[in-house]
């Protein structure tokens, strides 16, 4: 086959590609890319695939000759080091999910978790390959030993199925799991109907997601730990896997086909419900937050939580109005009053759990305002995050769940969402506050005739759109001061959060 025909613009690039170390993107015809590659060295690496003779060396590699036929131009970016370049190609392969890139070859190193969803009992089979797109799977899984012991606590835990069990069907919708003696070893009922069984493998699958997420944050340090060794090829290795799992867990939790009316989010309720001692799973949950930046812009958040689903329309912020200045416990107290406060009033329900973003301290904060309103608190609970710990209100003992727990991971969630949202109030009110800033700039304007303003006219905008006859409407303000700021708002250049930072 002859050699392909390169652009003189396409050499050019290549005798300028400089020595050092970045990530090159090849693109066909039409600009699309079709890889992306790190390099040590750039020049030396990228001019390999262009060498006089090198067909002939591919030619039992036919996919790597396909692709370097395709080649018509290229664009590279340089980094500063080796371990920045691999984690930039990474990056650049999720995103762009190139053709002839390896496509994730960890799937057929490594074990997957292979769950037939057109099975009227679907059983939990270890595979290398996905073969299929109707099935759901988990991982992949490189510690062989460890899935292997995974699945057996799995099956003492929820009575679900593996490999080596073929059931039999007794009656109409009634199935005999095992006949041998592991009937009476695993302690589950041996009879069951299909609802009943597919209920336990939903919540089999939450554990078996979380223990997914702890195995991939697990290989992100493995893979940092390598980098920072200069042991890259290895590195690039467990980057893959990274990128292959963070992939399936992508997948997994866009498939939307229903293993059983009892949906996911139910098995962490009933996991909360258990380790929480509650008497039943907390279908309504509330969090609060608090939010500022060393004591100004104080705000606060509240998230409600449906079956274990953000209801947004049940969002609450929280501007601080009893005090000013930096104090967590006073503004948790306040706000948690105000909320109760204004359900009762409103002879509406209290949620099944309260979550408090922090510690003992925010807790007993919270259970401060309960006591002013003279009413008995919902369940609640605080989350410290450094160690993720769950704090009580009474005398028990803090509480650590498994980072794979699914009860923890829905707990996590509903904090990290209430964090979002007072952030976002916080970074409104602080925009806001940038934009006012400019009135500082207007000599004779004290507080009381500035706030007068932004009372009377609502916002930094509409006075600038105003008349100095408007402005003169505001009390405090005559003709002559009046025409003056009108002048000032006029010409002064608007400031934005950029200015500011």
């Amino acid at each position: 086959m002859p050699a392909p025909a390169y652009s003189e613009a396409l050499r050019a690039k290549i005798r300028a590609l400089p020595d050092g170390p970045g990530v090159y993107l090849m693109k066909d015809r039409l600009g699309r890319i079709i890889y992306v590659g790190k390099a040590k060295s750039l020049k030396k690496r990228v001019s390999t695939y262009f060498q006089a003779g090198r067909e002939r060396a591919l030619r039992h590699q036919p996919k790597i000759r396909t692709l370097i036929e395709m080649i018509t131009d290229l664009e590279i970016l340089e980094v500063k080091s080796e371990t920045e370049a691999l984690l930039l190609e990474g990056k650049l392969i999720k995103q762009w999910r190139p053709k002839y890139n390896t496509d994730f070859t960890d799937d057929k190193r490594f074990l997957l978790v292979r769950l037939d969803l057109d099975a009227e009992l679907p059983r939990f089979v270890l595979t290398r390959f996905k073969k299929d797109t109707r099935s759901r799977y988990f991982g992949p899984f490189a510690h062989s030993g460890l899935l292997r012991k995974t699945l057996a606590t799995m099956r003492q835990r929820f009575g679900i199925l593996l490999a080596d069990t073929h059931p039999k069907k007794t009656a109409p919708d009634t199935w005999q799991l095992y006949d041998d003696v592991r009937a009476e070893l695993y302690g589950w009922p041996n009879t069951v109907t299909t609802a009943e069984y597919r209920a336990r493998v939903a919540e089999a699958c939450a554990f078996l997601d979380g223990k997914s997420r702890e195995w991939l944050a697990s290989l992100r340090e493995e893979m940092t730990a390598r980098a920072a060794k200069q042991e890259f090829e290895k590195a690039a290795e467990l980057r893959d896997v990274v990128l292959a799992l963070e992939q399936t867990l992508a997948r997994t939790r866009k498939f939307t086909r229903d293993l059983t009316k009892l949906q996911p989010n139910q098995a962490a309720l009933r996991e909360l419900q258990s380790a929480l001692g509650l008497e039943s799973p907390p279908a309504h949950m509330e969090c609060f937050d608090i939010s500022h930046i060393s004591g100004t812009f104080v705000v606060a958040s509240m998230v409600h939580f449906t079956d274990g689903r953000p209801d947004r329309d049940q969002y609450r912020r929280f501007s601080i109005k009893s005090f000013i200045g930096n104090d967590d416990f006073k503004a948790m107290e306040e706000v948690v009053s105000r909320r109760y406060r204004r359900l009762i009033a409103e002879q509406k329900q209290f949620p099944d759990l309260v979550v408090i973003d922090g510690g003992r301290g925010q807790v007993a904060a919270a259970l401060k305002a309960f006591v002013g309103l003279e009413c008995m608190p919902p369940a609640m609970i605080g989350l410290a995050k450094k160690q993720e710990t769950i704090i009580f209100p009474d005398d028990r003992a803090p509480l650590n769940l498994p980072l794979g727990n699914p009860g923890l991971g829905l707990l996590q969630r509903l904090r990290d969402e209430a964090h979002r949202f007072a952030n976002t109030y916080n970074a409104d009110l602080r925009s806001r506050k940038i934009k006012e800033s400019i009135l500082d700039d207007f000599p004779g304007l004290g507080e009381k005739r500035r706030a007068a303003l932004l009372v009377h006219f609502g916002s930094l905008d509409k006075l600038r759109a105003a008349s100095a006859e408007q402005i003169a409407e505001v009390p405090g303000f005559g003709k002559k001061f009046a025409e003056q700021l009108h002048v000032f708002l006029a010409t002064a250049k608007p400031v934005t959060s950029a200015d500011a930072q």
